[in-house]
């Protein structure tokens, strides 16, 4: 029989209406302790403190009875690192993105922090809802009146715990977004600061919706109020992870109490536990705890769970071979450079004949498992992922990061996946829902794309619109050198003021070609290549930087890397290494066209020419 079913055999009644000395109606349970109206002298200053912990919703107290969504199982098999993921939802530190099936599955874990003020309502496009939230903290409970008027129905007025306002000054400005996919923002509101208190201050005032909807569904299944106190704190470390530290027996009732004053049925104990005078509900001698019981019987490894609810094209990439990568990567505080620029990596796969693939435009696997996790690993530690648009035409990648941990595998949000960033000059990159790294986005498990584009052309307004929808943009940006291809130093300064801080390159041919060039040393951090044991031919695309000469005019190397690290990973072998800055790049034939920047609705011929613009498509990278 289920412990949260209905069974015959009543142990206990409780809940019969009895009259007080005073004339008062109240209710009692099995242990003689009144359940509302009066209370015993030294249980007072108890319920008073938990009037505002666990006062009914606005439903329940016009007589509505809401329906629980949630029961004991969710106690006892709570979402996993909830307690790590309420103390963030507490402290704010940063920007949190998050899915909207994880926001409204975390939300109610610490809706008895944040309440909220008042709602700004969507933009001119539908598509986003902006919510305002303060800490309860900053407002009184309620302004105390000279004299309680009593309620309609003749019971008594709720004894209130009156509480200053002005305690805690937080404020979260939380933008819901529904277009090509789903999110919620949530951001402090002006300048970031902390709470004047902590977590469990909270949790001790007002009790979460998650609990309290527990205890409900629970005397709703015809148990008495103690005993789903008892069985609820057995397990107190499951209980304090979802804010129960501070529950106690008045929650229960308060949660209940409408349901109850409308069913009068009696109520009973749970299988395995007993009515103890003077000590109220325990478990019978050699019973198995409620929670044991309930976990066994539906009992599933955690860990397999996680790892069954992971997508089954997840990469995992060990600890122990993570040490080997980590000089050449930017630190998890990332700055820019003295330059203003992000920190670039430049990573590619490449055979022992120096080709990324058979010939151009076909798609060619060389990295093995091993290699192909640590490349995802790679990505998961920088902001931006860039490609060419020649690789984005022949690969049709997802751009996104596939490592456990990262947010759609395992993790929260979009944390750990790059934005895919498309050098595509003449806007040749057609997107459509069914391109893969759309899909992907509509899927939550990666970030819109954004395409970096030249002026002059006609840009489709629509095209503009559905990569906005997305989650994309197009950045436009008029910075040539002196071959008529966009600068990458004015590419780069163009997503560091995007916020990117970090940018791993990965391809094509022409786009790692040309940042090996002499003239880009100083804009190339760290380069990470591998090596696959096998030959491709002739004909392929090869990485073969420009040759260099002398002041003779003598040929020499064009690169040799320096603070190399070798390491094999499978059948792969892996090098790391930086290039040598150079303090004299090779001069421009002729001046680069002036730098600028400017919105791609912009991009027009009439436009362009009014400003002096020539409407020239550079070449492609």
């Amino acid at each position: 029989m289920s412990e949260t079913g209905r069974v015959d055999n009543v142990i206990a009644t409780a809940g019969d209406p009895t009259t007080s000395a005073t004339g008062e109606n109240t209710t009692t349970s099995a242990d003689n302790t009144p359940m509302n109206g009066s209370l015993p002298r030294d249980e007072r200053n108890e319920q008073v403190e938990q009037d505002e912990a666990t006062q009914p919703d606005a439903q329940e107290t016009a007589g509505h009875i809401t329906v629980p969504t949630r029961n004991i199982k969710d106690l006892f098999n709570p979402p996993r690192n909830i307690a790590n993921i309420r103390q963030r939802l507490f402290d704010v530190a940063e920007k949190l993105e998050l899915r909207k099936d994880e926001f409204d599955l975390y939300w109610p874990y610490v809706d008895n922090v944040w309440v909220r003020q008042h709602r700004a309502g969507s933009d001119k496009t539908g598509l986003y809802r902006t919510d305002y939230y303060a800490c309860r903290l900053q407002r009184p409970t309620y302004t105390p009146k000279a004299v309680d008027k009593p309620r309609p129905d003749g019971t008594p007025t709720r004894k209130k715990q009156i509480r200053e306002g002005g305690k805690c000054h937080m404020k979260l400005k939380v933008v819901r977004y529904q277009g090509g996919y789903q999110s919620v923002t949530i951001n402090q509101l002006g300048d970031r600061t902390q709470h004047l208190h902590d977590l469990d201050q909270m949790d001790k005032i007002k009790r979460t919706t998650v609990l309290m909807e527990i205890a409900r569904s629970e005397v709703m299944n015809g148990y008495m109020p103690a005993s789903v106190y008892t069985v609820m704190s057995e397990d107190e470390h499951r209980l304090a992870a979802s804010g129960g530290r501070h529950l106690n027996r008045n929650d229960v009732r308060n949660a209940s109490q409408v349901w109850r004053q409308q069913h009068k049925d009696p109520l009973r104990v749970h299988d395995g536990y007993k009515y103890d005078h003077g000590n109220g509900i325990v478990r019978q001698d050699g019973a198995i705890p409620l929670v044991q019981r309930v976990v066994n019987a539906e009992f599933v490894d955690p860990t397999l769970t996680y790892y069954a609810e992971l997508p089954p094209n997840t990469l995992r990439f060990p600890e122990e071979h993570r040490p080997f990568l980590d000089p050449y990567l930017p630190p998890s505080n990332a700055t820019f450079s003295e330059d203003g620029l992000p920190h670039v990596t430049l990573t590619y796969a490449t055979s022992m004949d120096s080709s990324l693939s058979l010939a151009p435009g076909i798609q060619t696997v060389l990295s093995g498992p091993h290699s192909k996790a640590m490349t995802h690993y790679l990505r998961s530690k920088h902001d931006a992922i860039l490609v060419g648009v020649r690789t984005a035409l022949a690969d049709d990648p997802a751009l996104n990061c596939r490592l456990e941990g990262v947010g759609g595998y395992g993790g929260l949000g979009w944390e750990g996946q790059p934005r895919p960033v498309v050098i595509d000059p003449g806007a040749r990159w057609l997107l459509t829902p069914q391109t893969r790294v759309i899909r992907t986005v509509s899927e939550g498990k990666g970030k819109g794309p954004w395409i970096i584009i030249a002026p002059g052309f006609a840009m489709d307004p629509n095209r503009i619109e559905m990569l906005k929808y997305y989650g994309g943009k197009y950045l436009g940006l008029t910075d040539f050198d002196n071959r008529w291809r966009l600068r990458w130093e004015a590419i780069l300064r163009a997503l560091a003021a995007e916020g990117i801080k970090s940018v791993m390159i990965e391809g094509g041919g022409m786009v790692i070609n040309e940042l090996l060039r002499p003239e880009h040393s100083n804009l190339v951090s760290s380069v990470i290549v591998t090596v696959a044991p096998t030959y491709l031919g002739q004909g392929g695309v090869t990485i073969s930087p420009a040759p260099r000469l002398d002041a003779d005019r003598q040929p020499q190397p064009a690169l040799r890397f320096k603070d190399v690290r070798w390491q094999s990973f499978g059948e792969d072998a892996v090098m790391c290494g930086r290039i040598p800055f150079v303090t004299t790049p090779v001069a421009a034939s002729h001046p680069a066209a002036p730098a600028m920047m400017r919105p791609v609705s912009f991009f027009n011929s009439s436009v362009d020419a009014q400003n002096g613009f020539q409407p020239r498509v550079p070449p492609t990278s």
